[in-house]
């Protein structure tokens, strides 16, 4: 057996005790809040529709969308529903296999790719109820084949197909994210560069006996571009911070979760706001979602786009590079990593 660096939250799960490093020490968690009204834009509206209203409509649900919590459920996306369900099944069945074969993915100390579950920075640091398997997939030079599960037998052929499809329905997002703010098409996507990245995150959330006061993911806002998340088709989890107060994100089971991150953010100089969000236990039922993240190049520098700075809305935040970086050493300890990125001192001008 390889020798991991750390216990599972499944092997934890099966014991009916809680470690003390998991458990939040800041008031009960809420995990029935209200239910957040997030819009569906139909994708296939905008990209065959010329200036039509039906488009113009749905541009505006995501632009709102954005603007109120920061997210939008994709629907008619062209992926089939039916491969959908292939690719929750090879999430499924990779984290259902015996302990010594899901090691042989183990991620090291040092890196967070490959299978496992916090890397852990300091000794106050409160954990995450779950384990994960963490992919690089683009470009492709930056692959580390070694973590790509060889079971189940489907599982590198149905990933396969499901990057492709993110790559496409990305670039079809982050257009339509330009558009709705009447900038040019390829303004967004253009900052990504030609080597821009894309990272995957398998989660799975064992069922936890104190939900209220254990978290799957703590709260945090996305250090991507964009977000695209495959939700459980059946088990809530996900909660968004809104107006101070949490509210749950619906499952939309055949429509994929968008979510801008601080990097468009900054691009749209603060006009869309990277959603505060974490992820809430139940004693139940276990969760599994597949998280995909849109970063730019990490040598490519971003900024806000030149048209959305003017008097009324000076510019916000500096141009930066390799925001990954900036985000990795914020997000463990608690921290929003794009304060490091705001011109505080317009803010008041």
């Amino acid at each position: 057996m390889v020798e991991t660096v750390f216990k599972s939250v499944q092997e934890l799960a099966n014991s009916n005790q809680i470690p003390e490093k998991y458990i939040h020490n800041q008031g009960s968690i809420n995990t029935f809040p209200p239910l957040l009204d997030v819009p569906d834009v139909d994708l296939s509206l905008i990209i065959s529709s010329s200036h039509s209203p039906a488009r113009e409509q749905e541009l505006n649900k995501l632009q709102s969308g954005l603007r109120s919590c920061g997210c939008f459920q994709v629907i008619n996306h062209g992926i089939a529903d039916s491969f959908l369900d292939r690719v929750r099944d090879i999430s499924k069945q990779f984290f259902a296999l015996p302990t010594e074969e899901k090691l042989k993915y183990a991620r090291t100390v040092d890196d967070i790719e490959g299978y496992g579950n916090d890397s852990v920075l300091s000794e106050n640091q409160t954990l995450d109820w779950t384990d994960r398997l963490y992919l690089n997939v683009m470009p492709k030079d930056i692959r580390k084949l070694q973590f790509w599960p060889e079971k189940p037998e489907c599982f590198r052929e149905v990933f396969e197909e499901y990057i492709k499809n993110m790559k496409l329905l990305s670039e079809s997002l982050l257009k339509a994210i330009a558009t709705s703010l009447n900038l040019e098409e390829n303004c967004f996507l253009d900052q990504c560069g030609e080597r821009g990245m894309m990272v995957a995150r398998f989660n799975f959330y064992p069922p936890c006996p104190r939900p209220d006061v254990v978290l799957g993911v703590k709260p945090h806002a996305d250090g991507s571009a964009i977000t695209l998340l495959l939700q459980d088709k059946e088990v809530e989890g996900l909660q968004v911070l809104k107006d101070d107060q949490w509210f749950r994100v619906p499952v939309v089971p055949y429509g994929i979760l968008i979510n801008v991150g601080d990097q468009v953010e900054i691009m749209s100089n603060g006009i869309f706001k990277s959603p505060v969000h974490r992820v809430v236990t139940n004693t139940e039922r276990e969760r599994n979602t597949l998280a995909v993240f849109i970063m730019p190049d990490v040598d490519v520098e971003i900024g806000p786009v030149e048209k959305l700075i003017n008097e009324e809305r000076p510019r916000l935040y500096k141009n930066i590079k390799n925001f990954v970086e900036l985000f990795f050493q914020n997000y463990q300890r608690g921290r929003r990593p794009i304060e490091a990125a705001m011109i505080c001192q317009e803010l008041d001008s």
